[in-house]
Formats: C-alpha cells, sequence, structure tokens
C-alpha cells in the first residue's frame, strides 16, 4: 500500500514538474546553460590536473637527460683515464638513468596525447552544446511566435464567428439609424415649409419705410435737400429735384 501510495505520489510530481517545464522553456534552457558552464568548470580542473602532472613528466625527463650526460661524461672521463671502476660504476648508473629517461619520455608522450584529446573532447562537447542550445533558443522563439500567430488566428476566427452571429443585431441597427435620419429629415423639412415668408418680407419693407421716413426728418432738421433713391434696375440716377430757386426762374 505504501509503495503504492509513494508511486502515486511520484507521479503527481513528475506531472507537476513536466507541466511545469512545458511551461517554462527559457528557464529550463538558462538552466542548462548554467550546469554547462558548471560542467566546464569541473572539467577544467581535472584538465589542470592532469596538465601538471605532464608538466611533472617533463621535468623529470629534463632532469634526468641532464643526469644522463652528466654520468655519460663521467663514465667516457674515468675510462681514458684507466680508472674501470670508477668508469664501470658511472656505466652502471648510465644504464638506469638511461632506462628511466625511456620511461619517462614514454609517460609524457602520452599524457600529452591524453591532454590533446580530453582538450580536444572538452571543445567539441561544448561546440556541440553552445549548437544545440542556440538551436533550442532559436526554436523556442519560433514556438513562441507559432504560438501567438495561433493566437491571434483563433481570436480572429473567433471574432468573425462572432460578427456572422449578430449580423441580425447591425441590420436592425442600421435600419433604426436610417429610420431616424429620415425622420430628422422629414422635420426639417416641414419647419422650412412653414416658415411664413410673407412676414420676413412685411418686416423688411417696413424697416424700409422707417429708415426712409427718419432720413427724411433729418434731412429737413438739417435743411439739406433730399434726393429720390436710384432704381436697382435700371441702375441710372433719378433726376435732381430743383429747389425754389429753380422754380423762381
Amino acid at each position: 500500500m505504501f509503495k503504492r501510495i509513494s508511486n502515486l505520489f511520484k507521479a503527481f510530481v513528475n506531472m507537476f514538474v513536466s507541466g511545469a517545464e512545458r511551461a517554462n522553456p527559457k528557464m529550463m534552457l538558462e538552466q542548462e546553460k548554467e550546469n554547462l558552464r558548471t560542467q566546464i568548470a569541473h572539467y577544467n580542473q581535472g584538465l589542470a590536473t592532469h596538465a601538471g602532472l605532464c608538466e611533472r613528466l617533463m621535468s623529470q625527463v629534463k632532469r634526468l637527460e641532464i643526469q644522463e650526460k652528466d654520468e655519460r661524461a663521467k663514465a667516457a672521463a674515468n675510462l681514458r683515464a684507466g680508472n674501470r671502476e670508477m668508469a664501470g660504476t658511472y656505466a652502471l648508473q648510465l644504464q638506469t638513468t638511461s632506462a628511466q629517461l625511456t620511461e619517462n619520455r614514454a609517460q609524457l608522450e602520452s599524457a600529452e596525447k591524453t591532454y590533446r584529446d580530453l582538450v580536444k573532447a572538452r571543445d567539441v562537447s561544448v561546440s556541440a552544446a553552445k549548437k544545440k542550445i542556440e538551436d533550442l533558443k532559436y526554436a523556442i522563439g519560433d514556438m513562441e511566435v507559432k504560438k501567438a500567430t495561433a493566437e491571434m488566428m483563433e481570436m480572429a476566427g473567433g471574432m468573425i464567428s462572432s460578427i456572422g452571429g449578430s449580423g441580425d443585431t447591425l441590420n436592425r441597427l442600421e435600419e433604426m439609424v436610417n429610420e431616424e435620419r429620415e425622420k430628422a429629415g422629414g422635420r426639417a423639412r416641414v419647419a422650412r415649409d412653414s416658415l411664413n415668408t410673407t412676414d420676413f418680407q412685411m418686416k423688411e419693407a417696413e424697416t424700409k419705410a422707417l429708415a426712409d421716413q427718419a432720413l427724411a426728418d433729418f434731412a429737413a432738421a438739417e435743411g439739406l435737400a433730399l434726393d429720390p433713391a436710384i432704381p436697382q434696375d435700371t441702375g441710372q440716377s433719378a433726376p435732381r429735384q430743383m429747389g425754389s430757386q429753380g422754380i423762381s426762374q
């Protein structure tokens, strides 16, 4: 029973984690980039340790080369001097040194080859990981664009369905607007036709007559002769009235 409950709990956790991963691909990518940086750092530490081994072997090879040269020179010098016992001692030491030097050279060559292989493996792995990360970045961006496009298309499809479903409402609204517009136009026409233009003309004539009378009174008060009005249809000036002097003449 406890095992079944544990499996069920694990299944729920895995489902939750999978859902979170699908919902946050960018976060997962950033985490993998951080993991890659950590792995490279650890790998470089091991590579540095191996490089230290190579340096130590290189130093031993150089030291043995110097020692071999020195022992060869001493053995040859003692042999020329007739000191066979001392020459034999140096010759025996030379054999041991030469054997060690050969072994250290082989170890150094193998270590150097291993180091180069490790560096190459690191560079290849890092390049492959970087390429995969770049591909994933492009894929995530393309996925987001496609998701946004799909959402817009779905939204547009919903809008088209809604607009198509509301066609009757739009038609009724258009009919109401046209009806009200026609009513307003009819009211304006009735109001225009109901205007009494005769009253306006009478008012205008009355105002003109009052103005003429006021002008005549003003001319009489000032002792000025008032010329008759110029007819509008002929455009010619009316003959000036003769004053009292012309009558007397």
